[in-house]
């Protein structure tokens, strides 16, 4: 959140180790999203409505002549993993950095009543004020495989009553956890405070489902008088709907930041090595992703993301790279960085459509990122594939490839944007989670150009295709292109010539963090 000139992070935190458990909500805050200060936890166990663990929850910033934040959170009352909805508040309003959270003793709010599964009930999102002056939440569940946001209406924020139906659900999706309800805007890039609705007004709902560990999103339209949110024809719930992230992104939140009308995504990119052996040898699990500004993209089909502008402050040592043509099989190596923690920004061009290879049929049932393993950088395209070499060693014995195909499909062109982390490692361990993650990017090649944003940091690859259409992290733990015998290139693999029109690359100085 937001609050008084600060941001404020709440995460999940385990202060006994680096691995899942004794879960508390850890706090740090900053002024620019950038440089963060640990403070101690805002919550953790410590009462009978939530003695086996702080779970996740949003934050509501209560209006009034001195605005207040309320968090709502998901406490664990015993061993049958049994989940109710808590509050907590500020112990004291004054001090800026908010350090000391209080739990009422009304707690909890809202309890599970017979048709709900107790131990599938879990964070609460922020809530929105409606035009009848009731609150509004949403809590994930799961009802006999079926996904629901379960809505409960307030109008004094503390006695809360379950809504008859749910504000959505959709079969076969399993538990829905850290669901995400908020607005964007038809008309421009800014973002919207969640209790904002009208006629240029479209609604997001994320979910995070249990079952793939993957998220997904839709766009729609929220019916304020039922209380329903349906989602559009081009919007498709369920596993093969729209993702925020097709790599290793999970439980991820918005907000709304009024300092600068935008709205911010936060996303937890867990670790993929060997868990939990060797989390326990490095001390420590997870990381959050980059922030990012999101909001509607112009055609209304899809979010666009973008790491926020302050990120641009940590680039420090610059390379240019202009109108460099690569032929089949070329590459070539970026130097003047710092490889290991880098942003590069570089836009593709090609002359020619008439390459591009043809879609298998056979394809047409498959996920992005099961194409991205059959036809990987290695194998020869016509129209790619092009793209990045990260994270690589000299000799290119490791690297983590973040790259483009473009196949042709009938009388239209389906672009396809793959981090494959298969070859990113020299250690031997079956163990390791190594997917070539993938997603198809929805852009106008009528200019014939194809944009990629990278984000180098040691063991994370987190990449912005098209302008942010189309999003992929990948977590990956190289031997031998770490520090400084990291390198970086620019390859194509495809027939087709394709040239660097701009690339710039940065090294990125987190001597701050």
């Amino acid at each position: 959140m937001y609050y008084n000139g600060v941001y404020h992070l709440f995460y999940q935190f385990n202060p006994k180790g680096a691995v899942w458990g004794n879960i508390v909500w850890a706090h740090a805050i900053s002024t620019d999203l950038i440089n963060w200060i640990r403070l101690d936890h805002a919550i953790y166990p410590s009462e009978v409505f939530d003695k086996y663990g702080t779970w996740s929850g949003s934050v509501t910033i209560l209006p009034g002549n001195k605005p207040k934040p309320v968090i709502l959170y998901t406490g664990i009352v015993d061993t049958n993993n049994t989940q109710v909805q808590n509050y907590a508040i500020p112990a004291d309003l004054s001090d800026p950095f908010l350090r000391k959270w209080i739990k009422p003793d009304n707690n909890p709010l809202v309890v599970a009543d017979k048709s709900i599964n107790k131990t599938q009930f879990r964070d609460p999102t922020t809530a929105w004020l409606g035009r009848d002056g009731h609150w509004r939440i949403v809590v994930g569940s799961n009802i006999r495989h079926r996904g629901v946001a379960i809505l409960y209406r307030s109008r004094d924020f503390m006695k809360w009553t379950k809504a008859q139906h749910p504000l959505h659900t959709s079969a076969n999706t399993g538990n829905w956890e850290c669901p995400d309800f908020f607005p964007v805007s038809l008309k421009h890039t800014n973002g919207l405070d969640t209790s904002a609705d009208g006629d240029n007004v479209k609604h997001v709902l994320k979910v995070s489902l249990d079952v793939t560990r993957f998220e997904y999103y839709t766009i729609g339209t929220y019916d304020t008088k039922k209380d329903r949110y349906i989602p559009d024809d081009t919007s498709i719930d369920g596993w093969k709907g729209l993702r925020l992230d097709y790599g290793n992104f999970y439980a991820s939140k918005t907000f709304y930041d009024p300092s600068k009308n935008r709205r911010i995504l936060w996303g937890w990119a867990n670790e993929s090595d060997v868990v939990p052996d060797d989390a326990v040898k490095k001390g420590w699990a997870g990381i959050q992703a980059i922030p990012r500004k999101l909001w509607l993209d112009p055609s209304g089909k899809q979010l666009i993301q973008w790491p926020v502008e302050e990120l641009e402050t940590m680039r420090k040592q610059k390379v240019e790279l202009r109108n460099h043509k690569l032929d089949k099989g070329e590459t070539i190596e970026v130097k003047g960085i710092t490889p290991a923690q880098a942003d590069i920004e570089v836009t593709f061009s090609f002359s020619s459509l008439e390459n591009a290879e043809e879609f298998d049929s056979s394809w047409a049932d498959l996920y992005a990122q099961d194409v991205c393993a059959i036809r990987g950088s290695q194998v020869q395209g016509g129209l790619g594939p092009f793209g990045l070499l990260t994270l690589s060693s000299e000799k290119l014995e490791e690297y983590t490839p973040v790259f483009f195909r473009i196949f042709k499909a009938h009388d239209k062109y389906k672009v396809l944007m793959c981090s494959d982390a298969s070859r990113s490692t020299l250690r031997d361990n079956k163990k390791m989670y190594k997917p070539s993650f993938g997603g198809y990017v929805d852009v106008d090649l009528t200019d014939k150009k194809l944009s990629l944003r990278s984000l180098i940091d040691h063991s994370v690859v987190e990449s912005f295709g098209a302008d942010g259409k189309t999003c992929i992290t990948s977590r990956v733990y190289p031997t031998l292109a770490i520090y400084h015998e990291a390198h970086l290139f620019a390859f194509n693999n495809g027939t087709e010539t394709i040239s660097i029109e701009i690339l710039d690359a940065w090294s990125m100085d987190k001597s701050n963090r």
